[in-house]
């Protein structure tokens, strides 16, 4: 399955919508997009997750990357997830006490 990463402008707050599969083949595709806003300086950033059906060590890399270039920049990097067996890849990695994870857009924004 492919990827489709978008990004869109919400307040202060850079929101990138990922859908599909997050994968050694696809990865590439969200780490160009996270690039090219950070290169633009937006720093603080949001990625949905909600849609991603499955991720794997090399799209948790490509996040890992991505929130300590932001945060070297003063920015913040949250996400949202709503999908047990994403959230889980998180929780094995202990990633859930690095990234701030939401349930939802309308909190991650709050």
């Amino acid at each position: 399955m492919d990827v489709s990463v978008t990004s869109r402008q919400i307040g202060d707050r850079t929101v990138i919508e990922v859908t599909g599969e997050i994968d050694v083949y696809t990865a590439p595709a969200l780490r160009e997009e996270i690039a090219s806003l950070v290169d633009a300086e937006h720093t603080s950033i949001v990625v949905d997750l909600t849609q991603v059906s499955f991720m794997d060590s090399t799209g948790l890399g490509v996040l890992v990357g991505a929130l300590k270039k932001v945060r070297t920049l003063g920015g913040d990097l949250s996400l949202v997830i709503n999908e047990e067996k994403i959230l889980k890849v998180f929780r094995i990695t202990a990633l859930t006490q690095v990234f701030a994870i939401h349930p939802s857009l309308a909190e991650a924004l709050a």
